[in-house]
């Protein structure tokens, strides 16, 4: 191997991906084959940072200048992109437009789906959660410790004896003051386990009880339904974390080609693609 990966972290995507299809991993996060740019990344990435900048003002922040922070990270991370990779031909895109006119859509579209998010987050006010022991037993003014709120909050636990680390969007202080675990999407994935991940790494790490967790669409500017998790054990989480280290460690890469090679980023470098 190019990369010892058997000693890193591993996280929700990286044991989805292993899943999916290992060679894939192994073609990514081995080889390093430099993966083909997608608008729908970029438009992904800035949609969270909006969000997040309005949630941390307290919703201070005006509608356009969110629009214009989303704007203005979008196209700078699609510059960059297009420096590294100009020739258009190679980008993925979701639909059957070109890669130009998907970029120039989704920049439209990021936009639309920061103003919903500001007008539904100001409208019904969810409770972001912060920890604010950090304060305790200290006098703010000799010890001024920053409370740390729950958006985009950084984890790292261990899991069945493996490292696990991720963000997590939000989570939400629930009127009994339990936790409720939220992930942003500006597309229609969305993934069970990520919640299951969620759960398990905030009751762990923070011990606070979650028991339920949902999504935000972009798509639609609204919440899904909410997802039950108060019977989710770590264990059980674990168990799929400790299953695709052991098989990362043991060297087994299998393709699986199947209908996802449609939206493999490296399906360039791979011998088993559809789509190379």
């Amino acid at each position: 191997m190019s990369r010892d990966i058997t000693t890193q972290p591993r996280s929700v995507s990286q044991t989805e991906q292993y899943e999916k299809c290992s060679w894939q991993f192994y073609l990514q996060r081995v080889e390093r084959v430099v993966p083909r740019p997608a608008a729908w990344s970029f438009q992904g990435t800035a949609f969270h940072s909006a969000a997040e900048a309005l949630e941390k003002s307290g919703r201070a922040k005006g509608e356009e200048e969110l629009v214009q922070l989303f704007s203005d990270q979008y196209s700078a991370l699609v510059n960059k992109a297009l420096d590294q990779e100009p020739d258009l031909g190679r980008w993925m895109t979701a639909n059957k437009n070109p890669a130009g006119k998907d970029i120039e859509d989704r920049y439209v579209l990021g936009q639309q789906q920061v103003r919903d998010y500001v007008k539904w987050s100001k409208e019904n006010e969810p409770d972001i959660w912060v920890d604010d022991e950090g304060w305790n037993g200290f006098d703010p003014e000799e010890a001024p410790l920053s409370p740390t709120m729950g958006l985009e909050l950084y984890f790292k636990v261990e899991l069945g004896g493996v490292v696990v680390r991720g963000y997590i969007d939000q989570i939400i202080r629930e009127p009994d003051y339990t936790g409720r675990v939220r992930d942003l999407k500006t597309g229609s994935t969305k993934s069970l386990f990520q919640l299951q991940t969620y759960k398990v790494a905030v009751e762990k790490q923070w011990g606070l009880t979650v028991n339920r967790g949902d999504w935000y669409f972009g798509k639609t500017g609204g919440l899904s339904k909410s997802v039950d998790l108060s019977e989710v054990t770590e264990d059980q989480v674990a168990a799929r974390y400790v299953e695709m280290d052991q098989g990362v460690k043991a060297g087994r890469f299998e393709a699986k080609p199947g209908f996802h090679c449609n939206f493999c980023d490296v399906s360039h470098a791979c011998t088993f693609s559809r789509t190379r």
